[in-house]
């Protein structure tokens, strides 16, 4: 009976230090796990990411590779996606593709794209604006310049018939006309384009023209120009005075003749009797 006791104890003693063992090494061995875990999940701080990208084009459609430390061709074929055939044949390389450090590979060639020219800007060539081109008015009076002084002054009248003559200097327009009898309805030529124009008057006969006849005229939009030409009669003459009490000047003349040579006998005929 003793020793079952005894026998019990001791297989108490030894399962509790085994499990306090088993317990040990479960917490040792679990916390192994997770710092491996932790090691495997969060990356290395001091391991810098590996980026490479693909060499472009030159202006010319080449692409080239600069060969690294420690490449060869395999390894420069895989990278860049060239077999490695073609990547012998582009580079002139043996079977033994030797590689320089620093040295260029041709990758390959790719047709360069047409770089577009910047076409100026061609400005809209706006239509001239149409020039406004208005008319105006001209005009004519031929007067009766009784006294000749060259204007047309109150109880002077007008001369009809006179002709008129309006033509502009490139010779696109010629217009006629005769001179009015009145001054207050004078010959008149309207819608006249603006220009240069020559205006002319031919008077009737039996008069002498007392002003010029020819005239340059600049019309301009919106004028209305009146023009006096001058003429008188040829045949017009100043009448001569008459003396006071209707006495002839040549009767006053004789008379005084006669009386000078009756006082001229007086005289003779008294120095004769003296003698």
């Amino acid at each position: 009976m003793g020793n079952f006791r005894l026998n019990d104890i001791i297989e108490t003693r030894m399962n509790a230090v085994f499990r306090r063992r088993w317990l040990t090494a479960s917490l040792l061995l679990g916390g192994l796990i997770f710092l491996l875990s932790l090691s495997l999940i969060q990356p290395s701080a001091s391991q810098a990411q590996v980026l490479y990208f693909t060499p472009t084009p030159n202006e010319n459609g080449q692409i080239f590779y600069t060969v690294k430390e420690g490449d060869t061709c395999i390894s420069v074929s895989l990278l860049n996606q060239v077999s490695l055939d073609d990547l012998r044949r582009l580079n002139n390389l043996d079977a033994a593709c030797v590689l320089i450090t620093g040295s260029k590979l041709l990758l390959g060639t790719v047709e360069p794209q047409p770089t577009s020219a910047v076409l100026p800007t061609e400005t809209p060539v706006l239509p001239s604006p149409t020039p406004f081109r208005g008319t105006g008015r001209v005009c004519i009076v031929l007067f009766n310049d009784v006294n000749g002084n060259a204007l047309a002054e109150e109880g002077e009248s007008a001369i009809p018939g006179g002709a008129v003559s309006i033509t502009d200097r490139l010779g696109r327009v010629s217009l006629t006309g005769e001179t009015s009898p009145s001054l207050e309805e004078p010959a008149c030529f309207d819608n006249l384009e603006e220009g240069e124009y020559n205006i002319s008057v031919a008077i009737p006969q039996g008069y002498n023209p007392t002003t010029l006849l020819n005239y340059a005229l600049k019309v301009s939009a919106g004028d209305n120009s009146v023009l006096d030409f001058g003429a008188q009669l040829s045949s017009q003459a100043v009448p001569t005075p008459v003396s006071e009490g209707g006495r002839s000047p040549l009767m006053a003349v004789m008379g005084g003749i006669i009386l000078l040579a009756g006082l001229g006998l007086a005289v003779y005929a008294r120095l004769l009797t003296r003698k």
